[in-house]
């Protein structure tokens, strides 16, 4: 029997990588959350607490301490396929969550103190929520990490007939 989920053709530096249950990245994601509002506090008091300026300071504490990744997304006929850029995070260094409309990435760099007493020092963790443009198949997803590039192919849910014809007899034409 064949398997049901999409194939990428692997080279000896890919990693398959696995989803993390829905309670552990829950538990990485609200730790990230912390450690912002904590700086976007501290931004808060440097400003004297001049009430106003709360989504400047939590913005600004994104930009301090989250490294920013950017994202390819392409929607074809029967599969989202997301290509994820963590270039200098190793598979053991991130979390993904994988759920019906949404994929979360977590992720937290270690900083050897060494890096760190040379001065400015570069953002050590990830966290982005991408929201999907249709509701795909979590379990047959396939998630792989090849030199520092996150692959995702997402298979969506199969309509049934009723609900295509459906949606087509809303269509305009």
């Amino acid at each position: 029997m064949k398997s049901t989920k999409a194939e990428l053709k692997t080279s000896p530096s890919t990693s398959q990588v696995q989803p993390s249950p829905p309670d552990v990245l829950l538990w990485e994601t609200q730790q990230i959350g912390l450690i912002l509002a904590q700086r976007a506090y501290e931004l808060f008091q440097a400003r004297n607490c001049e009430h106003g300026h709360d989504l400047e300071d939590w913005l600004q504490a994104e930009t301090e301490l989250l490294r920013p990744i950017s994202v390819a997304m392409s929607d074809e006929a029967n599969r989202i396929s997301l290509r994820v850029n963590i270039d200098g995070f190793s598979e053991q260094e991130f979390k993904i969550g994988i759920e019906p409309n949404n994929v979360t990435i977590v992720g937290r760099k270690e900083v050897s103190t060494a890096a760190g007493a040379e001065g400015g020092t570069a953002p050590n963790q990830v966290l982005r929520s991408i929201a999907l443009t249709s509701e795909i198949e979590p379990a047959s997803a396939v998630i792989e990490l090849e030199s520092g590039v996150l692959k995702l192919e997402l298979p969506k849910v199969a309509k049934t007939k009723a609900e295509a014809l459906a949606a087509g007899a809303g269509t305009v034409r």
